[in-house]
């Protein structure tokens, strides 16, 4: 069993439980993601298109939330939105 496949089952199982969890994980990440960039000023548009990408992968977590979408597309979106936030934090950073 791949690490993908045993969280994603742990995740189907605890769905209910899960979902403000990852919420408010998803969502604290994001905002610190986006403070990152806008520290360093949006004189590039570069910084721009993090600053955009920041936001639409955050908000899309929360609306396949809302839509009550099937929890495997919930699941790979929030991989998706804590990977892309983690690496703006990261690269941002220095």
């Amino acid at each position: 069993m791949t690490l993908y496949t045993q969280y994603y089952n742990e995740f189907h199982d605890k769905y209910t439980m899960y979902i403000p969890l990852t919420i408010i994980l998803q969502s604290c990440v994001g905002a610190i993601a986006a403070m990152y960039i806008l520290i360093n000023g949006l004189d590039t548009i570069s910084s721009l298109v993090q600053l955009f990408i920041c936001v639409l992968v955050t908000s899309f977590y929360n609306a396949a939330i809302l839509a009550q979408l099937r929890d495997k597309w919930v699941f790979n979106m929030l991989l998706i939105s804590l990977l892309l936030n983690v690496v703006f934090i990261v690269v941002n950073s220095f």
